[in-house]
């Protein structure tokens, strides 16, 4: 039996308007990101929600109703060193280079490497899914509420039709709608879905 995902980015927020790297600060909506969310037609009974004030306050926006559980692993990626800087502020720095040249793959200093954040966010997806999938059956619908990153490493790992890692990241207030098998964990791509106004 499948259940279906909504795999939703945060709204946007003052550093992203900036093009900045957010990461693991944590900032909330911009005014503009706020008023660019609009509600959902339907309302879970729980929406699973990144611990970054973006992420909580998307969903308080978005699925109003629904409690929200936290799961601290559905954060974005730590970009250490490079957080709150744009790439512009970076071009000579020679960490920042070698990030860049090696696909963005490496570790920031101080902070993660792509294939440490994507075993965390795939951790935490699989233990959504065996709580979703407990004595009453769990529920029909899960969704979420991450960031852009968690999108790519959940996608780019258990995503079906594959794509390159960077393809699977939507803008902001938007995101996948997915079918997921239970067993195998794999994501089938339905349709991109937004909830901006």
């Amino acid at each position: 039996m499948a259940v279906r995902v909504w795999l939703i980015r945060h709204g946007m927020t003052r550093l992203g308007e900036e093009k900045r790297y957010q990461g693991s600060l944590d900032e909330g909506l911009s005014e503009n990101g706020r008023r660019a969310l609009t509600r959902a037609a339907f309302c879970p009974a729980h929406v699973y929600v990144s611990t970054a004030a973006r992420a909580r306050e998307t969903a308080g926006i978005v699925f109003p109703e629904a409690e929200q559980l936290l799961c601290h692993d559905l954060r974005e990626m730590d970009f250490g060193a490079f957080e709150g800087r744009g790439w512009w502020e970076m071009e000579e720095d020679a960490d920042y280079r070698a990030w860049v040249d090696g696909g963005c793959a490496g570790r920031c200093p101080g902070g993660e490497d792509r294939a440490e954040f994507t075993r965390r966010v795939c951790g935490c997806f699989e233990k959504i899914l065996k709580a979703e999938s407990g004595e009453n059956g769990g529920e029909d619908n899960i969704a979420i509420v991450a960031h852009g990153g968690t999108q790519m490493a959940l996608l780019g790992e258990k995503g079906f039709p594959q794509q390159e890692y960077y393809r699977w990241q939507r803008p902001c207030g938007c995101g996948w709608l997915l079918d997921c098998e239970k067993g195998s964990g794999r994501l089938r791509v339905i349709q991109e879905i937004s909830f901006l106004r």
